[in-house]
């Protein structure tokens, strides 16, 4: 569906993109992670066909595009593209809102108002459907946000953080009109910091950092390439741990011991049997798996990105 090639882009001496590649697959949930200036925002931007690369190749539908607006608009007219920046009319209504946008995407005057209600549908806003847009609250805007850029129901939509600043159930609101979309067809590009919601929904990630793709592939792949598939297990005790009681524990605090383990099913029986006959009393065991987090910051650093 999309196929980005040795993309470069440069803004005076910075290099927002230097030699970055990815694919998108037919019917896929690619996640794209990165710190912050890491590239995301200009990728997204010239795959839409708002920033003009200074080298490299995109293909979209298995058609390069050639820098032609008249030639590349007939692609790109197949795309959705939902900015981190609200794209909407803050003194138009809902409705005149969604009207707008299914114009400018093409959409035929005659199946615009039908668009539109299934939009206002999607979203939960039939009841606002008259009210303006500057009346409404974060969640609002940003599930009408997402309705204006696939009221002409593409085939590759790019999300470039789509839940940004908005409340918990507003954000499961906008996880599940994707997954809709998705469901119908859709193949989707999103970027995001909420890495627990990428590691749940994204079938492949690609890292990128200083403009190239530094990682990609399932969150298990990159888990087992960076820090490993050992399970961390903390358990909390009643008292503390005798001396010379499972040599395999570390001591975290006065009653907190901690161990890695690789095999949870053959290893944490043992070791917690190895506590009760020692006498020790367990208030709690907490067990974590690796994670997409784990992974990111073994391969983007820990230092601050501005």
């Amino acid at each position: 569906m999309l196929a980005v090639s040795d993309a470069r882009k440069r803004y005076g001496s910075v290099a927002a993109l230097d030699g970055c590649s990815l694919r998108l697959e037919t019917g896929e949930w690619l996640g794209l992670l990165g710190p912050n200036g890491a590239g995301k925002t200009t990728l997204v931007r010239a795959i839409a066909g708002r920033v003009a690369l200074d080298s490299g190749r995109i293909e979209l539908f298995g058609s390069q595009l050639a820098g032609d607006r008249r030639g590349d608009a007939a692609l790109r007219r197949r795309l959705g593209i939902v900015p981190q920046e609200l794209a909407l009319h803050p003194t138009l209504t809902a409705r005149e809102n969604l009207e707008v946008f299914g114009r400018l995407h093409g959409v035929g005057r005659g199946d615009i108002p039908a668009r539109i209600d299934w939009a206002l549908e999607f979203t939960e806003l039939g009841d606002r459907q008259r009210d303006l847009v500057r009346t409404f609250s974060g969640g609002m805007k940003r599930r009408l946000n997402l309705a204006c850029g696939v009221l002409h129901r593409p085939e590759i939509i790019l999300l470039d953080e789509p839940t940004v600043g908005v409340d918990p159930q507003s954000r499961q609101r906008i996880w599940e009109m994707l997954g809709d979309l998705r469901a119908g067809g859709a193949s989707l590009l999103l970027t995001t910091h909420h890495l627990d919601e990428a590691q749940k929904l994204c079938e492949r990630i690609v890292v990128i950092d200083h403009g190239r793709a530094v990682a990609e592939g399932t969150v298990a792949e990159l888990v087992a390439r960076t820090v490993g598939r050992h399970h961390e297990v903390v358990i909390r005790l009643e008292q503390p741990l005798p001396r010379g009681i499972a040599p395999a524990l570390i001591r975290l605090d006065a009653t907190a011991v901690g161990a890695r383990i690789a095999d949870v099913a053959e290893e944490l029986p043992p070791l917690l049997d190895s506590l009760v006959r020692a006498g020790c009393t367990i208030v709690d065991v907490h067990l974590s798996a690796p994670t997409l987090h784990a992974a990111f910051i073994a391969l983007t650093g820990r230092e601050l990105r501005e």
